[in-house]
């Protein structure tokens, strides 16, 4: 499988000099399956540039997964130029939540005075799957989804190819345990082994005593369940809109310490814009 990150920030996109090599763009990662599938994992400001690339490929047939409706993760939505061309066909998997949850966010972004183009208006192929909370699959891939511990909620994939192994949690705070979520133990047992985790690591351990409870993760604790779990390679993500470049290169190079120190084999990065990872 092939996955791509064409966001990674968190909260709200930025821009400036000092964000050049991670990037500005909010959650959305693409992946390709072996059969050449593309599933889109949320609809953060990334989105808009993953949709010049499929139109530029002459692609318009996708599958779409969402982990929460937090505002980040949805705001590139009414962007993504396939939404307004006839020949676009979207299957939406009916996740974080069963039922019509995700129709319902979709559809509520594009609503006025939000926004001038109604949901109904766009010329797209959009239909709907069940998806979670059970197993499911997409073309040769299996995804399995896990409770995110978060505010209000959301979902966490597993996603599993030929034995690879790929793990996204984003907004999963590892520290406490939200309503809907679960204990650190249980996400260390959802990534063992994982070729590939991509899990939130917004803030320092200095940082996190002040924002208990909303919903994000240190560095460390990721870094904790990774080796512990042992996980082959680690992505941080979910970088705070005020982390720059620099701040984030000392973030990595003190994980990539912590591994030295402990004698462990992870691979670790902080993940970027663009930034592509194949299995």
């Amino acid at each position: 499988m092939l996955i791509k990150c064409w966001g990674s920030r968190g909260s709200i996109p930025v821009s400036g000099k000092e964000y050049l090599k991670y990037g500005g763009d909010t959650t959305c990662i693409e992946i390709r399956t072996k059969n050449d599938d593309i599933i889109i994992i949320d609809a953060g400001t990334g989105i808009r540039r993953l949709g010049n690339q499929l139109i530029e490929e002459n692609r318009y047939k996708y599958h779409f997964l969402c982990t929460h409706a937090h505002w980040d993760h949805l705001m590139g939505f009414p962007f993504f130029k396939p939404l307004y061309m006839a020949e676009t066909e979207i299957k939406a998997y009916r996740c974080p939540f069963p039922g019509k949850y995700v129709e319902k966010m979709i559809s509520r972004v594009m609503t006025p005075p939000n926004f001038p183009v109604r949901y109904s208006d766009l010329r797209a192929e959009i239909t709907y799957a069940d998806g979670c909370p059970g197993q499911f699959e997409i073309g040769p891939m299996s995804v399995v989804p896990i409770s995110l511990s978060h505010p209000n909620g959301g979902s966490g994939y597993k996603f599993i190819e030929d034995d690879k192994t790929f793990v996204f949690l984003t907004d999963n705070e590892l520290g406490f345990i939200h309503n809907s979520g679960l204990p650190k133990e249980s996400y260390m047992d959802f990534v063992s082994g994982a070729d590939l985790l991509i899990h939130d690591a917004e803030y320092t351990p200095e940082e996190y005593k002040t924002v208990i409870e909303w919903g994000h993760s240190t560095y460390s604790d990721a870094l904790d369940i990774s080796m512990k779990g042992g996980v082959k390679a680690l992505g941080l993500f979910h970088i705070n809109q005020e982390r720059t470049d620099t701040e984030m290169d000392k973030i990595v190079n003190s994980c990539r310490q912590i591994i030295s120190d402990n004698n462990n084999s992870l691979e670790c990065v902080g993940v970027s814009c663009n930034m592509t990872f194949e299995l």
